[in-house]
């Protein structure tokens, strides 16, 4: 049986909004409905000072979709928009406690216990059509981790390869953005997702399915469900790699895909001062834990260049990075300058390396994507020979 939009607005039309006040759909609450292989994605608006007490209000709005026939499974959130009709400003997300927490909206494999031994990693399941999958992380946000996986991938397609972007950030999608990709995507015979495209990339992200502006209220199970559908439900192949733009942190979304995916290896990003080192040591020692090659450390902003003088300017100061690599036994793959540049193109969607492939800029980045490569071909990821790291 198929499903359609209107059947799923006349279900959802039972749920009653919130105070039992009218229901979801004529309060104008329930966003675009989106249906590929017969599972349905939509998103419900909510003021976001009440965020806390609208899980049952989401929890109704699954169950009757659930109950279509012909459904196989619903993807619900809750988000958080500000309206002239009295929506607030998004309140902080805060960590859910473990009997706080829904399950996953649709049926999938429980995420992996965090403290999970090595050997537990030895069951993970490859997808189809990817040779190789290269994580880019960063232990906090705010040090151009997207930017840096933006033209990581471009530089490794530069160099001749298919590649493919996976957006796993789903509370803070940055590709559509840093691409140039807009819209909703499209499905195979309806059923798997079809990645967007542009610059010769294919692309998966959170932001095509919901609106830019539009803050997530998910909780944990509902990421991991997410991140799942998004990388195994994807129409992808064939590609010779699929570079993840991870979350910042080292939370459960990071290690649900360093335990569950088999990872070629990861790409920390960091700037040079103290402070981004220090959270970028626990990252690679997240990744040592459950046996992820380190591929290297890139250094983000490291050293300025007046346009006017040409003088250099160490902002944040210079070579942190290289020498917390070089200390810790791992690659490091270069240091990309605070250019005008890269921030300009990249708030254009106009990625460096795409539109000015013959820039300084852009010959960094494609020589880091090319000792990424090397050492993915040979198998040689720095986790392998790097001694134990220790953090007190």
């Amino acid at each position: 049986m198929t499903v359609t939009k209107e059947t799923v607005i006349d279900r959802l039309k039972t749920v009653s909004g919130p105070d039992f006040s009218g229901n979801i759909v004529d309060l104008g609450m329930v966003s675009e409905i989106f249906i590929a292989d017969s599972k349905v994605f939509f998103s419900i608006t909510v003021p976001a000072a009440r965020a806390q007490e609208m899980e049952p209000l989401r929890a109704a709005a699954e169950r009757v979709v659930k109950a279509i026939p012909g459904v196989a499974g619903a993807v619900v959130a809750l988000t958080a928009e500000k309206k002239g009709g009295g929506m607030e400003a998004p309140v902080p997300q805060r960590p859910a406690t473990p009997a706080a927490i829904p399950q996953p909206s649709a049926p999938r494999p429980a995420p992996a216990p965090r403290q999970a031994p090595p050997s537990q990693s030895s069951g993970k399941r490859g997808v189809p059509g990817i040779e190789a999958i290269i994580a880019v992380a960063s232990g906090k946000g705010g040090v151009g981790k997207s930017t840096t996986a933006a033209n990581l991938a471009l530089g490794l397609a530069a160099n001749g390869l298919k590649v493919g972007v996976l957006d796993a950030d789903i509370y803070g999608p940055s590709m559509p953005k840093l691409l140039g990709i807009h819209g909703k995507p499209e499905t195979v015979d309806g059923k798997i997702l079809k990645p967007k495209e542009n610059y010769g990339l294919k692309v998966m992200s959170m932001g095509f399915l919901v609106d830019e502006e539009t803050p997530m209220i998910w909780r944990g199970p509902m990421v991991m469900s997410a991140l799942t559908q998004m990388l195994r439900e994807v129409e992808w192949g064939p590609l010779d790699v699929l570079v993840v733009d991870m979350p910042p942190g080292t939370g459960d979304a990071q290690l649900t895909m360093a335990q569950q995916v088999p990872l070629a290896g990861a790409v920390i990003v960091s700037t040079p001062q103290d402070l981004a080192l220090i959270d970028a040591r626990k990252g690679l020692n997240m990744f040592r834990k459950v046996d992820v090659p380190l591929l290297g450390i890139v250094e983000n902003m490291s050293y300025f260049i007046a346009p006017d003088t040409g003088k250099r300017y160490d902002i944040f100061g210079h070579g942190g990075a290289q020498k917390e690599a070089e200390r810790l036994g791992v690659p490091f793959l270069g240091a990309v300058p605070l250019e005008m540049g890269i921030r300009e193109s990249s708030d254009a969607g106009t990625p460096v390396v795409a539109t000015r492939p013959d820039s300084e800029e852009a010959r960094i980045y494609k020589e880091i994507a090319a000792k990424v490569w090397q050492q993915i071909e040979t198998g040689k990821g720095a986790a392998e020979a790097a001694p134990a790291i220790i953090f007190e």
